[in-house]
């Protein structure tokens, strides 16, 4: 039977809506019913242990001020807090783990469809300029824009005044993955709801996959993220904050193939089970024909995974931004999701070659008793055609 998602709480003081699977609807992707906004619960544990073991990843940093204990890290392999040197890195990481995530602000990520209309959404967001200060821009397959539902007063700031007006920000990715920076919980839904119309292959509210990150400035320590919280030392860099939304967003849409492949496997993992007892499938030609074709679709939509992770376009013009990219995924160990998420489509892939071979043994076997039963019907009437003759001659002779 076709299965959904739907969510799973565990316990983790976190709050954000990750989901589990149950049921999955086959379509490419599962279809929205409704324009309702998923109502946030208590969620699962995603799939990566940096969510919960405190681990620290360094991002690289060309400031020289760096000190000289943070110089003892290797930007590409992760330091659990315990093996941390002491000193300044040791004592943030430290304050890190006794802060109160609720304090800072949020990076969250939605995946809430298979795509966006970019064309459409950035004229759109162009349209908003004033109500929402908007100033998007394009990034190939991403929009960036400022954006607040709290409409600006006009500017007070005396002259030579420095002060910096700090706005929300959200990335919007093609692959239907949006990631807000600086909102609360209540602007991101009703953000949502707004973007819908731009969305293509909507999500089921309870099939939208969502990541919550934390994040706060200091311009004294060297840009970090450790246990969900992103340190970033200057405000106005919004290229940074475009370069781990691209990870983010990467992240939380391989999330969702995750699920449906998890979901596909426990589905199907009944017939080899039957195949191994009975020496056969008790399923007739029309369902074997159908999950042969759930399956093909699952593997397409596995596919699709290859064309988000790939090096973003953007990092060939701004090739310094690369190392940051490269140490969030690593981070967000997608290296490591990704070899099993293709171990996982290898099982869906000889699941598929059995049932096609069984199928096509099974129309064999159908073929070849219609044609015994051809050749059996066929010795039967010349049989009877054969006797008829022998009477035939026989009277004839006896007249």
């Amino acid at each position: 039977m076709a299965s959904t998602l739907r969510r799973r709480q565990y316990p983790s003081g976190d709050a954000e809506p990750l989901l589990v699977p149950q049921e999955v609807d086959y379509a490419t992707f599962p279809s929205k019913s409704t324009g309702a906004v998923a109502k946030p619960v208590k969620p699962k544990q995603p799939n990566r242990t940096t969510k919960v073991s405190q681990k620290l990843k360094l991002f690289p940093d060309n400031d020289d001020a760096r000190t000289v204990e943070e110089n003892l890290f290797d930007a590409d392999v992760y330091t659990q807090l315990a093996q941390i040197p002491h000193g300044s890195a040791r004592i943030e990481a430290e304050r890190l783990n006794n802060l109160d995530r609720n304090e800072l602000s949020r990076a969250t990520a939605y995946c809430t469809a298979s795509a966006y209309h970019m064309d459409d959404l950035f004229k759109y967001l162009r349209s908003k300029r004033r109500t929402n200060s908007t100033a998007p821009k394009r990034f190939d397959e991403c929009v960036y824009t400022p954006y607040t539902l709290n409409p600006l007063p006009p500017s007070s700031l005396k002259k030579g005044q420095t002060s910096v007006l700090i706005l929300p920000e959200m990335f919007l990715f093609d692959y239907g993955v949006v990631v807000f920076w600086g909102m609360t919980l209540e602007e991101e839904l009703s953000i949502l709801k707004e973007l819908e119309p731009f969305e293509e292959e909507q999500l089921e509210p309870d099939d939208v996959e969502t990541e919550e990150f934390r994040y706060y400035y200091n311009e004294y320590y060297q840009p970090r993220i450790y246990n969900d919280i992103i340190t970033l030392r200057h405000p106005s860099n919004y290229l940074v904050k475009l370069t781990i939304s691209h990870a983010i967003a990467q992240s939380v849409k391989m999330t969702l193939f995750e699920r449906l492949i998890d979901d596909t496997i426990n589905d199907t993992k009944y017939i080899p089970q039957v195949m191994a007892e009975s020496g056969n499938i008790q399923m007739s030609r029309t369902a074997i024909t159908k999950k042969v074709g759930q399956l093909f679709i699952m593997r397409i939509n596995v596919n699709l995974v290859s064309n988000i992770l790939d090096t973003p376009e953007i990092f060939w013009s701004e090739p310094v931004l690369e190392p940051l990219y490269s140490a969030i995924r690593s981070y967000l160990e997608i290296s490591q999701r990704v070899e099993l998420l293709n171990q996982r489509v290898e099982v869906i892939s000889d699941l598929l070659e059995m049932l096609k071979d069984h199928l096509n043994s099974s129309h064999g076997e159908h073929l070849e008793w219609i044609v015994i039963w051809l050749i059996g019907m066929e010795i039967l009437v010349a049989v009877i055609t054969t006797t008829l003759d022998a009477f035939s001659l026989y009277y004839n002779k006896e007249e």
